[in-house]
């Protein structure tokens, strides 16, 4: 994704090439420092989304457009600067104050550290125009379809399809990391009758399930396959990195990202973009403990983990891909997916036991009798990750430093010791921050 920055004031030119030089990752093609009459703004970009720098001047705006419906902007308007996120968060968006009140902002955090206090991050489905935090995007439960499942299935197919064909802007080379999951199989095998040579990559550990099931759905819908086999130590060399892009050390979020963060970077080797599955398992219930939620209760919850997307599975996402100049495409979570989605009874989501079923009716027969069946596993479990990186923590790190160490100053509990571990390589990039408001934490992270 590209990274947008800037400051509510004119002539702050050297103050946002500053803030660029911090998320330059997002944006290896170029970038471009723009002065207005009442702000600076500035952009870096990959190729494939330059016209959003091409367009600051015309439009008094600076955006980070995935694609669409996946957008941040900072507009300049009569009434001052607004800025905006899209509906669920896919495209990240932090503000603040400086020293003399201007209102800045930034698509990571790391560009405001030192030159704002009180950052925030702006909410998914909100606009801000430095003195009024507006809603403007709300989800929450439709009306029920009536139709049959044959064709609520074939009218999902139709959507995500529509979905995956406008996200891929050249037809001769695409990728996708490949999990060999339902979410991911799905968007391979929709988007390869528009792409001539479709790159699909997988990673886990020597044994992990994921790769296992990534080459069978990559065999099937005949794609150039990449395995990044990691090891315990590719994982541990990574985490520094991994966190300063994540800006996070939440424990499940970090887990599930390393892996994540290794497959990103190999995949911009061959591609500038690449699909990924996340928001199936919010919007079709995907986890395995929903199975044990009473029926009527799990509407609230899908709307309730959906929300929390922002923080968790779409900033891995956005992280992973960005950290490594690429452009990450989460299909699933277009706009006219997501309308339809929330007017599917619960009953054709699970059904018998088996999640994300009318998903599943919908892409069959595009995929192997196996990955069609294949139940949910979280990117860690499938990877291989399982509880490794914990119990290494558990080992290096010894009861008494996890008792002196897990109160932050900000009020915040570390929960394990793998989080602590994580913490520690966080503050060697950040520094001991009083406030972490900004930072999201996983609904239901285990503790210690």
């Amino acid at each position: 994704m590209s990274g947008i920055v800037g400051i509510a004031q004119s002539g702050k030119s050297n103050e946002v090439e500053k803030m660029l030089d911090k998320i330059a990752h997002r944006g290896p093609a170029g970038r471009e420092v723009v002065e207005l009459d009442s702000a600076t703004f500035g952009i870096v970009y990959t190729k494939i989304q330059k016209v959003s720098a091409d367009n600051i001047k015309k439009e008094k705006t600076v955006r980070d457009a995935a694609s669409d419906g996946h957008c941040a902007q900072a507009q300049l308007t009569d009434k001052g600067l607004v800025l905006q996120r899209d509906e669920l968060g896919v495209a990240p968006l932090y503000y603040g104050q400086t020293d003399d009140g201007a209102l800045c902002f930034a698509s990571e955090v790391k560009a405001l550290l030192g030159l704002a206090k009180n950052i925030k991050q702006l909410p998914a489905g909100h606009r801000y125009d430095g003195q009024k935090l507006e809603q403007f995007f709300k989800l929450e439960k439709k009306p029920l379809l009536k139709d049959s499942p044959e064709v609520i299935a074939k009218e999902l197919r139709k959507r995500i399809d529509a979905s995956v064909k406008k996200r891929i802007s050249n037809s001769e080379i695409c990728g996708s990391w490949l999990s060999g999951g339902l979410d991911s199989s799905t968007l391979v095998a929709l988007a390869r009758p528009y792409v001539k040579t479709l790159h699909t990559f997988a990673a886990g550990m020597k044994g992990a399930p994921d790769l296992d099931h990534a080459k069978e759905v990559a065999d099937f819908i005949k794609s150039d396959h990449h395995e990044v086999v990691v090891t315990l130590e590719d994982m541990l060399a990574a985490l520094p990195e991994a966190i300063y892009n994540l800006e996070s050390f939440d424990a499940l979020l970090i887990r599930s990202s390393v892996n994540n963060y290794l497959v990103a970077k190999k995949a911009s080797e061959y591609v500038p973009e690449v699909f990924s599955g996340e928001s199936g398992d919010e919007l079709f219930a995907g986890y395995s403990y929903l199975k044990d939620m009473k029926l009527e209760e799990l509407p609230d919850e899908l709307i309730d983990i959906t929300n929390r997307l922002q923080n968790t599975a779409f900033q891995r996402v956005d992280r992973s891909a960005s950290g490594n100049g690429t452009v990450a495409h989460v299909a699933l979570a277009d706009p006219a997916v997501i309308d339809y989605a929330l007017r599917i009874p619960i009953e054709y989501k699970l059904r018998d036991g088996e999640e994300k079923w009318i998903l599943r009716r919908a892409i069959d027969p595009s995929l192997p009798a196996r990955a069609l069946k294949r139940p949910k596993a979280k990117f860690w479990e499938g990877s291989g990750v399982q509880e490794i990186l914990s119990v290494y923590a558990e080992k290096k790190i010894s009861d008494a430093d996890f008792k002196k160490e897990r109160n932050l100053s900000n009020g915040w509990v570390i929960n394990t010791k793998e989080e602590l571990m994580y913490y520690r390589i966080f503050k060697e990039s950040f520094g001991e921050l009083e406030d972490l408001s900004w930072m999201g934490r996983t609904k239901g992270a285990p503790k210690s």
